[in-house]
């Protein structure tokens, strides 16, 4: 999705290195990483993205307000 989008990779967060798969957590784990790294700031656009188990996918656009 990323090379689809044409999103750099500053601007992907990637946190398998660090935790492994912990499914159900990753996004909310990787949202803390990057507010922790000040990668996201408030106003800022979040895309989150996930595929699952069967291929299964869902995301969502949303501002960030904190």
């Amino acid at each position: 999705m990323q090379e689809r989008l044409g999103v750099e990779d500053s601007k992907i967060m990637v946190n398998i290195d660090r935790y492994g798969n912990t499914t159900a957590a990753t996004i909310p784990l990787g949202l803390r990483d990057a507010v922790a790294e000040r990668r996201v700031k408030k106003g800022d656009l979040v895309l989150i993205l996930t595929v699952g188990a069967g291929y299964t996918t869902g995301g969502i656009l949303l501002r960030w307000a904190y």
